[in-house]
């Protein structure tokens, strides 16, 4: 193994805190790993791992050359994947942040797809319905789906209008009967999303008439796979987006309630930190991303 791959080693050892962790990250075996630090410590003459039973740390000159390699392997890898953007050549690792639900709903597909012709891209998806701040430097393209942007530090693509509406179980209707106006939901049972105590704003539109309320139930989560697994169960009436509960609806398990008023779409929008231009990985996938769910699978 040559210096620079060692070094590579050495930085996902020091940065999982364990020689099998960073195997697992650079797939290669724990011992492969182990025999890589050995030979740079050998070549380097200091010790540059604490080993435990428990734990791998960096001794003093371990962290000093951590801190000196590690811009030197970044500014490596920023050259290498420059070098193949000028030839047109798409790779690299892409780091994406989305929300769960869109994350198994929809992106199973865009992935399968975007690698088969992309091979050489090395996707890491991270799937959280938190908030991912794009400039602290962890991903490289974030997708949202929130109101609309109005973000001025970040540059931000809006894709397509995401469409909710108000569902609940035929079961719980009968047995609590349907509301005929918006003002009935206070009698209901809301699943509100988010972790906010005092439940999740909702408004809703029937022409220029517009009602706002709080939806502040017995059940409250930031998942909204959850509230509609609990809508599903007549838990009560949850105000979700049409591509998670789209299922739900053709098998009857859910129905639509208030049809004739609507709440405001949400909006899918990607997110990049403010790159002078757009990697050309980042940019292929946006493009990618973007025909499939307005043309191929819309939602």
């Amino acid at each position: 193994m040559g210096e620079l791959e060692a070094v590579r080693v050495f930085l996902a050892v020091a940065e999982k805190r364990g020689f099998a962790a960073a195997a697992a990250a650079l797939g290669m075996t724990p011992s492969a790993a182990t025999r890589a630090i050995a030979a740079l410590e050998a070549r380097l003459g200091v010790q540059l791992f604490i080993r435990t039973t428990r734990t791998v740390a960096l001794t003093a000159a371990g962290a000093l050359y951590a801190e000196r390699v590690r811009p030197l392997t970044a500014g490596l890898e920023q050259a290498a994947q420059e070098t193949r953007e000028t030839q047109g050549l798409v790779a690299g690792a892409l780091r994406i942040a989305a929300p769960l639900s869109l994350g198994l709903k929809v992106l199973p597909s865009v992935l399968m797809q975007f690698g088969l012709v992309h091979a050489s891209v090395r996707v890491a998806l991270s799937l959280t319905d938190s908030f991912v701040d794009i400039l602290d430097g962890s991903v490289d393209l974030a997708i949202r789906i929130s109101g609309v942007p109005t973000d001025k530090s970040t540059i931000w693509r809006k894709l397509c209008p995401v469409p909710r509406l108000l569902v609940a179980a035929p079961g719980y209707l009968s047995a609590r009967g349907a509301p005929d106006h918006p003002e009935d939901l206070a009698e209901h049972d809301l699943l509100a999303y988010g972790t906010d105590p005092a439940g999740e704003s909702w408004e809703l539109r029937q022409g220029d008439k517009r009602v706002a309320m709080r939806a502040a139930g017995r059940f409250r989560a930031d998942s909204g796979d959850l509230l509609a697994e609990l809508a599903a169960n007549g838990e009560g009436i949850a105000l979700l987006p049409r591509f998670i509960v789209a299922d739900a609806l053709i098998s009857g398990q859910l129905v639509p309630v208030l049809e004739t008023w609507r709440p405001d779409d949400l909006w899918l929008t990607l997110f990049y930190p403010p790159y002078e231009r757009l990697p050309l990985r980042v940019a292929t996938f946006s493009d990618f991303f973007e025909v499939h769910v307005t043309q191929t699978s819309p939602l």
